[in-house]
């Protein structure tokens, strides 16, 4: 067939607007995202493969949106101003205010509990000796002691069903760490057998298509008060925030002063925690008293603005960050985290509670006075010591925006 100059002018344009209209498919708005990649690379014109068996062409994983960990909840990052914003009654000054900005991540809604921990033991059953097992196992001893009678809890709070879902205890940072790293596994490995992923893949090719969720880890010092202040609750407008706060929740106070949010009755205590000497859960019968003499369940206080359970009281919580008393002076301002004592050598004071193996605590405890349920202030211990008011929950990065 032979076409005129007109025609054939008309052709050559609807296939040039055709092409183009590929070359440029994605998203309605034209934004590509991980959902919406479309189907041609922006850089070069060349087509994208969607097909997992397809090696003649680049593939290209359409992720419509961030696959979750279980129990995580979504920290949304920002500016924050983070530091000791009570009054430095115990003279340490090492957590001056500051202002810096952490990035988006997850974190446990609650403390790691006792049947999350034997779960952790159970499954470690097949893939270590007995002898690396025993260490992996919680102190139960942390609760004897020379003049009480809480040598029963060493036999039955982490063993006893009834105690199930109370945070565990007796775990070292050491040992918090190597949890992380099993969870990280085991989650993973549950994940790619639901989704029939090929087994073959290396860990490269997992990540590349999605199929891998990043490591469950302790969150960084940061990232943990961070969570635990939760000013997002504070917030109206455009970046005004009302109030700052003490502890993670609004007020000065630590009873409700009744807040339909909060699920709790007026007068009630916001966390579990030590009221002073020898008082530990006020009168029996008591409807506004705090009612836990120990831990309590993880769930029995209400959650603050993120949705985190217990970040103020229960049980303090392991961080990444080794000790010093003067980090804050050599953090940087952007997701904050001291590795080791760069900067800040153990020898400058001429102690032996100051070296790259004492990590950081934070949160306070059913053991401690109020003092210590404000997330600005911290205390540390040797990472592998262990004791009945210290557990961890973990935390995870964000990986990639979401798709709005």
């Amino acid at each position: 067939m032979i076409f005129g100059n007109r025609n054939l002018g008309l052709i050559l344009t609807v296939i040039a607007l055709a092409s183009a209209t590929v070359f440029s498919s994605c998203s309605r708005d034209g934004r590509r995202t991980a959902g919406n990649p479309g189907r041609v690379s922006a850089s070069t014109g060349a087509a994208f493969s969607f097909n997992d068996r397809d090696t003649t062409q680049f593939r290209v994983v359409r992720l419509s949106q961030e696959v979750v960990g279980p129990r995580l909840k979504y920290v949304q990052g920002g500016r924050a101003v983070i530091g000791s914003q009570e009054q430095d009654i115990m003279a340490f000054r090492d957590n001056a205010e500051r202002t810096v900005t952490i990035a988006s991540f997850y974190m446990d809604e609650t403390e790691v509990t006792n049947v999350d921990y034997k779960e952790f033991l159970f499954d470690m059953r097949k893939k270590v000796s007995a002898d690396s097992l025993l260490r992996l196992e919680p102190n139960e001893n942390v609760w004897a002691g020379a003049m009480s009678y809480n040598d029963v809890y060493s036999t039955y709070y982490f063993r006893h069903p009834g105690f199930n879902f109370y945070p565990v205890a007796g775990v070292s940072w050491s040992q918090a760490n190597t949890y992380g790293l099993w969870r990280t596994e085991r989650v993973n490995e549950i994940m790619q057998e639901r989704n029939k992923v090929d087994t073959t893949l290396t860990r490269n090719q997992l990540i590349e298509r999605g199929v891998v969720l990043p490591q469950y880890r302790l969150p960084n010092e940061a990232e943990w008060e961070y969570a635990a202040k939760a000013m997002i609750g504070t917030q109206y407008l455009d970046e005004n925030q009302e109030n700052g706060r003490i502890y993670p929740w609004d007020g000065r106070g630590l009873r409700n002063p009744y807040n339909v949010k909060r699920k709790r009755k007026q007068g009630d205590f916001l966390a579990n925690f030590k009221r002073g000497r020898g008082d530990y859960a006020g009168i029996a019968g008591g409807m506004t008293n705090d009612g836990d003499i120990i831990p309590a369940n993880v769930y029995d206080f209400p959650p603050n603005d993120f949705g985190l359970y217990n970040m103020a009281g229960n049980m303090n919580e392991w961080v990444q960050d080794v000790y010093r008393p003067l980090s804050y002076q050599d953090f940087d301002d952007l997701n904050p985290l001291r590795r080791d004592g760069v900067y800040d050598e153990e020898g400058t004071y001429g102690t032996t509670l100051i070296d790259d193996n004492f990590r950081v605590y934070k949160g306070g405890s059913w053991r401690d006075v109020a003092y210590w349920l404000s997330p600005g202030t911290r205390r540390f211990m040797h990472q592998d010591s262990a004791t009945n008011h210290i557990g961890f929950r973990c935390a995870m990065i964000s990986v990639g925006a979401k798709d709005k």
